[in-house]
């Protein structure tokens, strides 16, 4: 039994022409998608379900061929063949389960792109596909970075801020960099596509709203592995869930365990060769730097010498709202890790400063992921400062408030992230370490985790224009 309900089988653009088919968001994938069916079949009728805020942008296209709707039902839904969904709409809403028990079929743009690129055997040959939980982004960006590096063409995009069907179809790369998400690694795997390579970096609770429960999540994350069967599945040795997975259809190789890329204490070593220090490289976090090792093990797979490529590194750009330090104002470092939607990430963005004075921001909008951990973790590890903010931010500094009586570390409750900031500089009193690693996503007063990140940046005195770019994007 499928994780998802929403189940597709080798959808290619071609396949919708002269069927009944809708859009289902106008985001960026709603529109990439929308661009991508325009330009291979320029009569197809398609009607679009979005925001009444959306709809005069659609309707500014003057597409004769596309009728935009503002309401979606289940009745609607089922009025036609093929549904392309964006990824930030759950497949487990109830309008669209009931469409597909009336049989309409849902696609998103990743699946549509797989379908288009894989070979006669079903192999998108060199797509190196990537998700986890944590560090995604930065492990993506940075197999490109190498691959570059090497004199490799080579496409970046997917979640990372690049949607596939954006990508430039007359340009063919030597390689393709792709970060999935776990709204996207279904759309792979029904897609009927297999990634010549897929890397799992880990799995943690997240996104719970959207997938239902822990273990549907869990379940969709793994069928990048499990159901579209990669040719080369790549796993972090160090992750119990991941380490445990039987995977017969794909050759298994892992990274972190001493037979193969992996860190003794800061040390670079593939097997017993040591490559190099990894301390001065541009990788904030040792989870970053041990991401390092899944990096090379890919580009391994492809059959490159990846011990000449790891000296590389060392000239990343780090990307923007992941543990990116900003800059000093009297004193006060501010550290931007925005992108930090979960508990287990905040801990691992203290970890990065534990010989630093911290005055830690935390919480966001609540969609349920339990801190009793990251309260007891505070037992042994707390910050200077903790300060609570958001939706969640009274349920967080309830669970604190018993353990920092006990270890003494100062713990404030804010209205806003400008008063979080202003309670977190009176706390380290001009020295130490502002770090914004909330731990829950930012819906409510901003649009998404880049827009946080931006205000953060504003109201820490530095420019946000120059703070938010992420180099390499596309193929270069």
């Amino acid at each position: 039994m499928p994780s998802s309900p929403l189940e597709v089988s080798s959808l290619s653009l071609d396949a919708i022409s002269g069927q009944r088919v809708a859009l289902w968001g106008w985001g960026r994938e709603g529109r990439a998608a929308y661009h991508a069916i325009r330009t291979r079949l320029p009569t197809q009728a398609l009607t679009l379900f979005c925001s009444a805020e959306e709809s005069a942008d659609a309707t500014a296209l003057g597409d004769a061929h596309l009728a935009v709707e503002t309401e979606v039902s289940a009745q609607r839904l089922s009025c036609f063949d093929i549904v392309v969904k964006s990824p930030g709409i759950s497949p487990y809403r109830a309008e669209a389960v009931a469409a597909v028990e009336q049989g309409t079929r849902f696609v998103g743009g990743t699946g549509l792109w797989f379908a288009e690129h894989a070979g006669a055997d079903g192999v998108v040959a060199n797509a190196v596909c990537v998700t986890g939980t944590k560090g995604k982004s930065t492990t993506t960006s940075l197999l490109a970075h190498l691959l570059r590096a090497g004199g490799h063409v080579t496409a970046l995009a997917g979640n990372i801020g690049l949607p596939l069907l954006e990508l430039d179809a007359s340009q063919a790369p030597e390689f393709w960099a792709i970060e999935l998400s776990s709204y996207q690694t279904g759309d792979v795997a029904g897609s009927g596509a297999h990634p010549q390579i897929a890397v799992a970096l880990n799995v943690f609770p997240e996104h719970l709203d959207w997938h239902g429960s822990h273990e549907r999540y869990v379940a969709d994350k793994l069928r990048l592995l499990t159901e579209a069967k990669p040719r080369i599945a790549i796993v972090n040795a160090n992750d119990p869930r991941l380490a445990a997975l039987s995977l017969p259809d794909s050759d298994v190789r892992r990274f972190g365990d001493a037979q193969g890329w992996h860190l003794r204490e800061d040390d670079l070593y593939r097997g017993d060769e040591f490559v190099m220090d990894t301390r001065p490289l541009p990788l904030p976090g040792r989870h970053n730097r041990g991401n390092l090792c899944a990096v090379l093990t890919a580009i391994e797979a492809l059959g490159l010498d990846a011990k000449a490529l790891a000296p590389h590194a060392v000239s990343f750009r780090p990307l923007p709202h992941r543990l990116q330090t900003l800059g000093t104002r009297e004193g006060v470092t501010f550290v931007n890790d925005s992108i930090s939607t979960t508990p287990h990430a905040s801990l691992a963005a203290l970890d990065c400063f534990a010989d630093r004075r911290v005055a830690l921001l935390v919480g966001g909008h609540d969609r349920g992921l339990p801190w009793e951990d990251f309260a007891q973790a505070m037992r042994t590890q707390a910050p200077a400062a903790i300060v609570t903010m958001g939706q969640n931010g009274p349920r967080i500094h309830a669970l604190l408030a018993p353990v920092a009586e006990q270890v003494g570390f100062v713990l404030g409750e804010a209205a806003d992230l400008a008063d979080a900031m202003t309670q977190a500089r009176a706390a380290l009193g001009g020295d130490g370490v502002v770090l914004l690693s909330p731990g829950a996503p930012s819906f409510g007063p901003y649009k998404d985790y880049v827009a946080r990140g931006r205000d953060f940046a504003r109201l820490a005195g530095f420019d946000p224009e120059m703070i938010s770019a992420i180099p390499g994007l596309g193929i270069a």
